[in-house]
């Protein structure tokens, strides 16, 4: 009878030891801007003997750090079960740019740069651009997009959830001008800080890129401008739009789908590699 009593206690225990993935609350020095910036780092279990890829993951409009959390609060499982780090920095409201108007506001630097250089020099990550993802929702969904394309020497991949993918038809809109300035009197930096318009200086095969919305979003119809401007440019790309708005709800099932083409992605990437070994 007591061996029964130990194998249902084990049984009853065995969830708690398959998730062992650990949540980093830090304070990262920021050098370009003269502060430190909250991340929350999310590493799996393998990551301890191992390197792991890892998925830089924005925030949107109004949110910080811990957003991805509350979003999607069993994400430590996901992570422990993929392999996969998971970074979430606190962008503020910057929407990721170096802002060509305050010059304490420097998040593309921060993103790219300094937080990468720091998370692969803590952690067992896969240090170069197959092993690296920047995705995010809404605000970050253009963040994401921004830095990939601009820094496609650190990222191959990059995903939008909801992305704000053109901020032009927005000119009042969720402190944009704050960095950018008033549309009305700052044009050039509404037009070069708007990432459909960087989609000419992509080339072919670069990125990995996926980009989905909700039918029931307000960005929906800039999401489907952008995915018929990679079209037009024959830049591969997954685009999915299902029913949704732009929500909590919407994002914690997008970024099941986000995941698991990342991981592809990184799988793809190895396998290559190892093909390359044996040749």
């Amino acid at each position: 009878m007591s061996r029964i009593y130990w194998i249902i206690w084990w049984c009853c225990c065995l969830p708690l030891g398959l998730w062992a993935a650990k949540v980093d609350s830090l304070l990262i020095d920021s050098p370009s801007m003269g502060h430190g910036v909250k991340v929350v780092v999310i590493s799996p279990d393998k990551a301890t003997s191992e390197a792991c890829p890892t998925l830089y993951l924005l925030h949107g409009h109004s949110g910080n750090e811990k957003t991805w959390l509350v979003i999607k609060p069993n994400l430590p499982e996901i992570v422990d079960e993929k392999g996969l780090i998971v970074v979430c920095p606190d962008g503020e409201n910057s929407w990721y740019w170096d802002s060509p108007l305050n010059a304490n506001v420097r998040y593309e630097t921060f993103i790219s740069d300094e937080l990468v250089r720091y998370v692969d020099g803590h952690y067992k990550t896969i240090a170069d651009r197959r092993g690296r993802a920047i995705a995010g929702l809404s605000m970050g969904g253009h963040g994401a997009l921004w830095n990939a394309i601009r820094h496609s020497d650190v990222f191959s991949a990059a995903g939008s959830m909801s992305g704000g993918l053109d901020i032009r038809p927005f000119p009042k809109n969720w402190n944009m001008s704050d960095q950018l300035g008033d549309q009305s009197t700052h044009p050039d930096n509404w037009e070069s800080h708007t990432v459909i318009n960087l989609i000419p200086r992509m080339e072919k095969g670069r990125l990995a890129i996926i980009v989905d919305c909700g039918e029931e979003d307000f960005f929906l119809k800039v999401n489907k401008a952008f995915h018929e401007a990679l079209l037009k440019k024959r830049i591969d790309h997954d685009f999915i739009t299902r029913p949704g708005a732009h929500n909590n709800a919407y994002w914690g099932n997008s970024i099941d789908y986000q995941i698991l083409f990342f991981m592809k992605h990184f799988s793809r990437l190895q396998a290559e590699k190892d093909g390359a070994r044996m040749r």
